[in-house]
């Protein structure tokens, strides 16, 4: 995890020596980022729109085979591989997106170490003097910056931006009604993202509805355990973002600030791969 932190620290610092600024560069570098990770959203949009396609005939296959277990298995891998489909197609964009979050974590809160590569020993210097002074939070490197920045150009960092000071920590600064802004920006991007994506898991699923020729599961059928993954699914969905709110909470403002504009970009990404999907099967139709 770290290599990936300091792999992105090379990139973002070479931002921040462009704009002098960091949050412009945490911005910039939240774009490339999500342009890099173009093909496997893409995929990922793909294989939940496959696996809502073959949600009816898996739930055939479990209706007709459910006292066969060993039956049933064999189906559910038959189909799988007549659809070119993988079960954990899912698993590795949400490996993918941890990965990624865990990275740009470390990035952010240390950034003398991942992004100026400062020499160990002069941070470890610093965090003596701290020490000593009684001034060390969880965050050493971010203290050493507003400290110690301003007489030592190696771990000068601006981070102010738009009025905003990007090195504050929410939980250290309850009485700051400053530090609330970002982490605000991204809750309403998270809640827009989950209500666009439900809209066109809704869409996907009226579509579907009004080609079965109103074949359904009868009331008193169990559900199915793609119903049930589909369900977890949706837990996740709404657990992510809390979760993610906690840690912005804690975390130094930069994070929030990364979190909220890849919201921004996945919403723009999610219409525009949906519209272009959409235009596609249009004219496949056609």
């Amino acid at each position: 995890m770290g290599a990936i932190s300091s792999l992105f620290g090379y990139l973002l610092n070479a931002l921040y020596t462009v704009f002098n600024n960091y949050g412009i560069a945490i911005i910039v570098f939240s774009i490339i980022l999500r342009i890099i990770l173009i093909p496997i959203t893409v995929k990922q949009q793909k294989s939940l729109k496959k696996s809502a396609e073959l949600q009816e005939e898996m739930k055939e296959i479990q209706r007709k085979y459910k006292n066969n277990p060993e039956k049933l298995n064999q189906e559910t891998i038959d189909l799988y591989k007549r659809e070119k489909m993988s079960p954990f197609a899912g698993c590795f964009s949400s490996i993918i997106q941890l990965v990624i979050i865990l990275s740009v974590f470390w990035l952010v809160s240390q950034p003398l170490t991942y992004m100026k590569k400062i020499d160990t020993n002069v941070i470890n210097d610093y965090k003596t003097q701290l020490q000593q002074e009684g001034n060390q939070s969880g965050y050493a490197e971010i203290e050493i910056i507003n400290k110690y920045g301003a007489q030592d150009e190696r771990v000068r960092l601006n981070m102010d931006f738009l009025g905003l000071d990007l090195s504050k920590v929410p939980s250290s600064n309850l009485n700051d009604w400053r530090v609330y802004i970002i982490p605000l920006l991204y809750v309403i991007s998270s809640v827009a993202s989950i209500k666009l994506t439900n809209s066109f898991n809704k869409k996907k699923k009226d579509n579907k509805k009004a080609i079965t020729d109103g074949k359904e599961l009868q009331p008193q059928e169990e559900p199915s355990e793609l119903e049930a993954m589909e369900a977890m699914n949706k837990n996740m969905m709404y657990m992510m973002p809390l979760m993610s709110v906690f840690i912005a909470f804690i975390a130094p403002l930069g994070l929030a600030l990364y979190w909220f504009m890849s919201n921004v970009l996945m919403i723009i990404e999610k219409i525009i791969i949906e519209l272009v999907m959409k235009h596609k099967e249009e004219k496949a139709n056609a």
